[in-house]
């Protein structure tokens, strides 16, 4: 199991087995917060034994409270203040760390195992168990990627429901049971819960131990000025104490930089931190018409007096087609697009300049209401507030690029949010039964309308709660962490410092839209550091790579026939799909049908 997960911790390795042979616990090292062997991991703390991925962010304050409650610590490592902390608190430790982390921590006293996991799930920790009867476990294992589990003889049982759903949907999560995965006999535990093992008597339970919803009818300190100003205020401050948290380490920094509106303002937060000897990691292609090039060099232009490396990586399909399989046997589950690739490709870069530690942006949009789609619902909630304040934000979004198009359909769903949840998930139903090249037998086995359901927004807050905790934001964490750990290099998010999420979804909805523009709060907050067409930039592209080009390689054309060959042959696909013409689509192209066979015929 060590030896599968090589890639996401080269430092060093520690393995450690309790006195009664219940308990094995191993562990692969990258090294980041105190590099001596003294943090090594499995880390023995009284009677405490635990292995830990992540970083806890706030590990110097807490260090300061615990050691006023009477403990000491032996190391400068962060990994030391989990098992004290514990030990304070009990499982409300949790409840104060700032930080991304999946651990296990085994109490040698009460010969329990606990697993927890942070609360969006930004570290990934899977399970198997077997049963000896009902209710009792014989072995449970666990590890933070699947291939670990494979590699004790664990089978790849391909889960026909989640399958069924992606290829024709494109959904990578089921929306009703966060636990599923593409593999039957391999579980994850959601974002934001916890497994209680007892090992001597086969027991196992899980909880959620972060129940976001309560926080969200708190009032927001908005600081000593109030109203607008205020906000702005505190959303600033929150964002770069994040910032400044995710600095933390020993070894070296450096961060992505697309171009966007998100990068740009950590890049801009990093600035203002006096970071020396700062590496900017950028994927452009140069004549490709969402290439990002521009908006870097502007970026670059505005903070010319100011030292830091920028460093540029341009995918090319010859990449892609070279190490396709090496991305699905990192990634595990499907992919959406080859934006993941291009994802990669800049981590790739990163290791090769020696950089280990890079903050990115995932979580922004979600939080923050960045994709265009979410002008709609805001739109909706506009409409049954007012005609007159609707019709100006509809005017404006359309004028910045952040709206496509408003038809009666919308005019509907603003007034019969139930109504319309239903006829979405209908509309999903209809379209997964009438794909014509979806083995029938595979349709009839495995469709599961219930998964296809569709959340009721009246809300703006409504649909970013359910992308980001329930269906959306835990694909893209994937991505990131699989990404970067197959290069061996940890990824930091800023955007999803649970005290900043929390203070934003506290906040009215016109702090995320107002005036025609998307994540207004951020915009205000950083008008004064960017240039103004980064800060108040109009239209969203997608991250994106030339993908149809791509596709239309003639080794993508044969990798292509290869994986509808092999869906045929397990019965997922029907014979017929051989005789049809390829369709190649870009990144965010719906109905992208033959991107979904080539991403899920690799992980068979």
């Amino acid at each position: 199991m060590m030896n599968a997960l090589q890639h996401r911790g080269p430092d060093g390795e520690g393995l450690w087995t309790n006195e009664n042979s219940t308990v094995c616990m191993g562990h692969k090292r990258l090294a980041i917060i105190d590099t001596t062997n003294a943090a090594a991991q499995p880390l023995h703390y009284l009677h405490y034994t635990i292995v830990f991925n992540g970083e806890i962010y706030n590990y110097i304050e807490l260090k300061e409270t615990l050691q006023k409650h009477g403990y000491s610590f032996s190391t400068h490592s962060d990994t030391e203040v989990i098992p004290a902390a514990f030990d304070c608190w009990g499982k409300e430790c949790l409840h104060h760390f700032d930080g991304m982390f999946a651990f296990a921590l085994y109490n040698n006293k009460d010969k329990e195992l606990w697993i927890a996991r942070d609360r969006f799930g930004e570290k990934p920790l899977y399970y198997h168990t077997v049963y000896h009867q009902r209710g009792q476990f014989e072995q449970f294992s666990f590890a933070s990627e699947m291939k670990a589990l494979w590699a004790i003889g664990i089978n790849k049982e391909l889960n026909g429901m989640m399958m069924l759903n992606y290829l024709t949907l494109g959904f990578t999560q089921n929306p009703i049971k966060p636990t599923q995965t593409f593999y039957s006999n391999i579980l994850s535990l959601p974002a934001g819960h916890y497994l209680s093992v007892q090992p001597e008597k086969g027991k196992v339970q899980m909880k959620r131990w972060y129940n976001f919803s309560k926080q969200l009818s708190a009032s927001p300190p908005l600081g000593d000025k109030g109203g607008d100003e205020g906000a702005v205020e505190q959303f600033a401050d929150l964002f770069n104490t994040a910032v400044k948290r995710r600095l933390r380490s020993d070894v070296s920094l450096g961060t992505s930089l697309s171009g966007g509106l998100d990068s740009s303002s950590i890049v801009a937060s990093l600035l203002d931190n006096k970071i020396t000897s700062l590496h900017t990691f950028s994927a452009v292609f140069p004549g490709f018409e969402y290439d990002e090039s521009k908006y870097i060099k502007e970026f670059q232009a505005h903070y010319q007096s100011t030292s830091f490396d920028s460093h540029f990586v341009t995918p090319t399909a010859n990449d892609w087609i070279r190490d396709f399989d090496l991305l699905m046997y990192h990634q595990e589950e499907p992919l959406q697009s080859a934006s993941v690739f291009t994802q990669f490709a800049v981590y790739k870069l990163a290791k090769k300049n020696g950089v280990t530690v890079l903050l990115d942006g995932q979580g922004a949009d979600e939080i923050l209401g960045g994709y265009k789609k979410y002008s709609h619902w805001f739109l909706q909630q506009e409409l049954r507030n007012g005609f007159n304040g609707f019709a100006k934000e509809k005017r404006l979004l359309k004028q910045n690029g952040f709206l496509d198009e408003w038809g009666i359909k919308n005019y509907a769903a603003a007034f019969f949010p139930q109504q319309t949840a239903h006829q979405l998930q209908q509309r999903a139903i209809n379209q997964q039964k009438e794909i014509a090249s979806i083995n029938k037998d595979f349709y009839n086995k495995y469709h599961n309308d219930d998964t296809l359901q569709k959340p009721v927004v009246k809300t703006l807050e409504d649909i970013l709660y359910y992308n980001t905790f329930t269906f959306g934001l835990q694909e893209l964490l994937r991505y990131a962490d699989r990404n970067s750990m197959a290069h061996s290099r940890e990824v930091r998010l800023p955007f999803l410092s649970h005290e900043l999420v929390e203070f934003i979804f506290s906040l009215p909805t016109s702090f995320k839209i107002r005036d025609g523009f998307t994540k207004w709060i951020l915009r205000k907050s950083m008008e004064s550091k960017l240039p103004v067409k980064t800060a108040w930039r109009k239209g969203k592209i997608g991250y994106e790579p030339p993908q149809q080009q791509w596709m239309q390689q003639p080794a993508a054309i044969e990798m292509i026939h290869e994986s509808r060959k092999r869906l045929v042959a397990k019965n997922i696909l029907d014979a017929n799909v051989l005789n049809a013409s390829i369709q190649p689509k870009a990144a965010h192209d719906a109905n992208n049908f033959d991107w979904r066979y080539l991403s899920a015929a690799a992980i068979m």
